[in-house]
């Protein structure tokens, strides 16, 4: 089965999948303090992405944090990759973690957990049907 057992295939919950497909609200990327981390890779591909060198993009929009490199923030909470509007400037090379919303562990832990992300995420519930296999390998794609 690869990534689940064939047991714990079926008890997760979301076993049947779930759909998902993004609004491009600007939701996921605002409304309360957060953080988005970036990897070497990640880093280089956004500032290619925005024209910047490395280190003059970790200097604009990078923070140093206990745990590695994270988007800086607006004062309302908004990321600093949103355009004003509710769309990223760097979608096409956005940050893993971003990439696999909704598909995160804490949204896929419980039913609960997964209906409350829908009631801040117009995206969940629309769309095509992610399979088992597709949600698990984003699920585990994410290290937060």
């Amino acid at each position: 089965m690869g990534i689940l057992s064939a047991k714990q295939a079926r008890k997760a919950w979301y076993a049947e999948g779930l759909r998902f497909a993004c609004q491009s609200c600007g939701k996921c990327c605002g409304g309360g303090p957060g953080y988005v981390w970036m990897d070497d890779d990640e880093v280089e591909a956004i500032a290619r992405h925005l024209g910047l060198e490395r280190d003059e993009f970790r200097r604009l929009y990078g923070r140093r944090l206990w745990r590695g490199l994270s988007l800086k923030e607006e004062p309302d909470f908004d990321c600093v990759m949103l355009d004003g509007g509710s769309r990223c400037r760097v979608y096409p090379v956005r940050p893993r973690q971003c990439r696999v919303w909704p598909f995160w562990p804490s949204n896929l832990r419980s039913r609960d957990a997964w209906e409350s992300a829908a009631r801040r995420c117009p995206g969940i519930g629309q769309g095509p049907l992610y399979s088992l296999e597709e949600i698990e390998v984003k699920r585990t794609e994410m290290r937060v």
